[in-house]
């Protein structure tokens, strides 16, 4: 799928500094950077990473502090490690057991990172302090940066 609108850029920036890099953290500390510098709907970009015992741990992010470990049964984060599949909230307010880390957290989007063996690495989180900020065009441009970053990480 081609990136297109917003993303295109942002996207082949990304690509562009993490060219040859096969290490986790590098590579969601660069991306977590440029994601949250790049758009004013994004208050808070950040990994949490699948540390086993259906856990998720912080990892590298932008913005104010974030929690520290949820674990798959809790809010958004762990409903897309528990299923798999993209969560986006326009009203976190509205999501039964939403975790609130930042009281001005309005609405939050949550994509689950992959690597080449089809393991749940960690998923992205990018909460925003507006309400219905995300879009089909962020999920479908996120995925592609995180099928096209960590698939090949090790």
């Amino acid at each position: 799928m081609a990136v297109e609108g917003r993303y295109k850029d942002l996207n082949a920036r990304v690509l562009a500094i993490a060219d040859g890099e096969t290490d986790l953290i590098s590579l969601m500390a660069t991306t977590v950077c440029e994601l949250y510098h790049a758009d004013d709907r994004f208050d808070w970009v950040g990994f949490y990473r699948n540390v086993g015992d259906n856990m998720l741990k912080i990892g590298p992010y932008q913005g104010g502090h974030g929690c520290l470990v949820i674990p798959f049964s809790r809010g958004v984060c762990g409903a897309c490690a528990t299923t798999g599949q993209v969560q986006m909230v326009p009203d976190v307010d509205a999501f039964p057991d939403h975790i609130a880390c930042a009281s001005s957290t309005r609405s939050e989007l949550v994509l689950p990172v992959w690597n080449a063996k089809g393991e749940l690495i960690a998923v992205l989180d990018i909460d925003s302090d507006q309400p219905d900020a995300f879009d089909v065009e962020d999920i479908a441009s996120l995925e592609t940066l995180m099928r096209d970053l960590f698939s090949r990480a090790q």
